[in-house]
């Protein structure tokens, strides 16, 4: 499938066609090959989670945790360091260390699997011994270490109602594309959505990441970005697509192709501007704070947007496309355009061949409407009145066979 009234148009470069909206690149054409990437994409991901599944966090499998103040006599506690003494004095290594607050309030949290009363009694010592943490009195104190035990049901509470939330969140979607667009791209919408949650998650068990309700809170919050971008994509397709039913200038599919491109240098600048602060909170997050909430959040709102911007462009539209051309109407449409095109280009070979046509197609609209304004301009000029001549001699300057007053006697 072409584009071809923009093809035919002189192009420019691509940075140029993309800024115009006339980039006649044939996105909706080429769905085969973007449904068989993002299949593997969807099934690489649900591989992962169904074979690795996911690295869950302290607040989902329960735990211990340990805190301590920040400043020791020797000055601020590295975290890294902090994580090598409690592995040597636990026997096992600790899920993370980061540190929490700021000032002179700032303190070190250390979280690992459970421990028992003597390896967290073994892990406050260590800890003690290698930094003396500084109590509130500022004196190096063992008491200002303490350890609590984490739960495993408040990530699963957090879970449970992030999931009926999505729920509810979905359902409602739903309803207000379908009320607002139609049918089938509340549907396309919908899947695009689907793919977006799926190889989110999948990435986070492919990599590793860790999960934590940071996770699951920035998961929940990708999902009105990637629901924006398809929205503003079907805004424009459905402008383009209006009354295309009574046109043969070009069909649905090759009318969506088109609002894909008007929208697609905009789709470009809304990720760029929105990853640019996922992006500064990545790098805050990892290079200057550690592992922590921040770089969680960060992560899965990087992932999320990515997947959401290409979803709604060479997803969600190519899929409209193919619902839409399930009906009938659209079909005999995109066979009336077929015909048009197929016509015009035999008359102008004919006509470069030399051989006149009066042939009127009544089918095709713009022959219909050019000859519909023809009619129109022949009856407003036979509506127009005849020129009388003036019966009154013109009045003005006197014309020198005239006699003038002086020379009559």
């Amino acid at each position: 499938m072409g584009v071809e009234d923009l093809g035919a148009k002189k192009r420019g470069s691509v940075f140029h066609r993309l800024y115009v909206g006339t980039g006649a690149f044939d996105i909706v054409g080429a769905r085969k090959y973007w449904y068989v990437f993002f299949g593997l994409l969807m099934l690489v991901s649900i591989g992962s989670i169904g074979i690795k599944g996911f690295n869950l966090g302290i607040d989902f499998e329960g735990g211990t945790q340990i805190q301590m103040p920040a400043t020791g006599v020797s000055g601020e506690v590295d975290e890294q360091r902090a994580k090598e003494i409690f592995a040597d004095a636990a026997g096992e290594p600790a899920a993370e260390a980061q540190k929490v607050g700021s000032g002179a309030a700032q303190t070190v949290q250390i979280r690992s699997d459970t421990l028992d009363a003597g390896q967290v009694a073994k892990v406050k010592q260590a800890l003690f011994d290698a930094f003396q943490p500084l109590g509130e009195n500022g004196q190096p104190s063992q008491l200002s270490i303490s350890d609590s035990a984490v739960s495993a049901s408040w990530g699963g509470e957090i879970s449970e109602k992030a999931l009926i939330a999505l729920a509810v969140f979905l359902v409602l979607v739903t309803i207000f594309l379908a009320i607002y667009f139609e049918r089938w791209m509340a549907v396309a919408a919908l899947i695009s959505l689907i793919h977006d949650i799926v190889v989110t998650a999948g990435i986070y068990s492919l990599v590793g990441f860790e999960v934590t309700p940071a996770t699951v809170i920035g998961l929940l919050t990708i999902l009105g970005f990637s629901l924006y971008d398809t929205v503003v994509v079907f805004d424009k397709v459905k402008e383009n697509t209006r009354g295309i039913l009574g046109l043969t200038r070009r069909s649905y599919a090759e009318a969506a192709n088109l609002a894909l491109n008007q929208t697609l240098m905009r789709s470009i600048n809304t990720a760029v501007i929105a990853l640019l602060p996922v992006l500064g909170l990545l790098i805050i997050g990892y290079v200057l704070l550690g592992s922590g909430t921040l770089q969680d959040l960060a992560l899965v709102q990087l992932t999320g947007m990515l997947a959401g911007v290409l979803s709604s462009v060479a997803l969600a539209t190519p899929l409209l496309v193919d619902f839409k051309m399930r009906d009938p109407k659209f079909k005999q449409q995109a066979q009336r355009v077929k015909a048009r095109r197929e016509n015009l280009a035999r008359k102008a070979a004919e006509r470069d061949a030399g051989v006149e046509d009066d042939d009127f197609d009544a089918s095709d609209d713009e022959q219909l409407n050019a000859e519909l304004r023809k009619e129109r301009a022949y009856a407003a000029a036979a509506s127009v009145p005849a020129r009388t001549q003036k019966a009154t001699p013109r009045r003005g300057r006197p014309s020198g066979k005239q006699p003038s007053g002086k020379r009559r006697r």
